[in-house]
């Protein structure tokens, strides 16, 4: 395979937290009625499917995610399989420090369904993971679920160390098909004048694969 598309479908049923504006796509003009193009528009939480979150989110003076780098979300980056955690906050004896040598990492916890009613209980990070990956020289941190915080959680620690150290973050991809490893990985997040977040349609592609 050339590469593996780690963003789940947007749709209507694509769970979204509880409360929050779920997927609507309006059909404004259709060929099927009679119009000479198709049109539509839509109305979406930005915190939906794969998404950057932006530093806004979770701070008061954090940039927007049009103020971002976008280098920080296409480069090299590491899977690694946190499966054996389940819905718990990742801590950093869970995982082979020593054995990361990017600075992007994705954790893998197949522990939420992209296709199902949202679910709260979830594999989430720990402040102290993201203090140790800090000190790995890591700049962004993924994780297969909606939140790098549990989905109950108020005061959102793991959030406020992403703030400390100006990680990238990365929320709600797909690595279920996608062994653990060294990748290429694009997550590009829109221009959104300051929003705090934006849709991505994030890929891994091998390290060796020629375009």
């Amino acid at each position: 395979m050339d590469y593996f598309d780690i963003s789940p479908r947007i749709g209507s049923s694509t769970p979204v937290f509880p409360g929050d504006q779920a997927f609507e796509r309006q059909v404004t003009m259709d060929f099927s009625k009679g119009d000479h193009l198709g049109l539509s528009w839509i109305k979406s939480t930005l915190h939906i499917g794969a998404h950057a979150d932006a530093p806004n989110h979770y701070h008061r003076n954090g940039q927007a995610i049009d103020q971002r780098d976008l280098r920080l979300y296409m480069g090299v980056c590491q899977v690694i399989d946190v499966r054996s955690v389940g819905p718990r906050r990742i801590m950093p004896q869970d995982v082979d420090l020593a054995s990361i040598k990017t600075s992007r990492v994705l954790f893998k916890s197949c522990s939420f369904q992209h296709t199902i009613p949202f679910q709260m209980a979830f594999t989430s990070l720990s402040p102290e993971l993201i203090e140790a990956l800090a000190e790995r020289g890591v700049r962004l941190v993924g994780i297969d679920t909606p939140s790098v915080d549990p989905a109950d959680s108020k005061d959102l620690p793991s959030h406020q160390a992403l703030y400390r150290h100006d990680f990238a973050v990365l929320e709600g991809i797909d690595l279920d098909a996608v062994p653990p490893g060294t990748w290429k990985l694009s997550a590009l997040p829109l221009a959104l004048a300051g929003a705090d977040a934006s849709p991505v349609r994030a890929v891994l592609w091998p390290m060796d694969f020629d375009w």
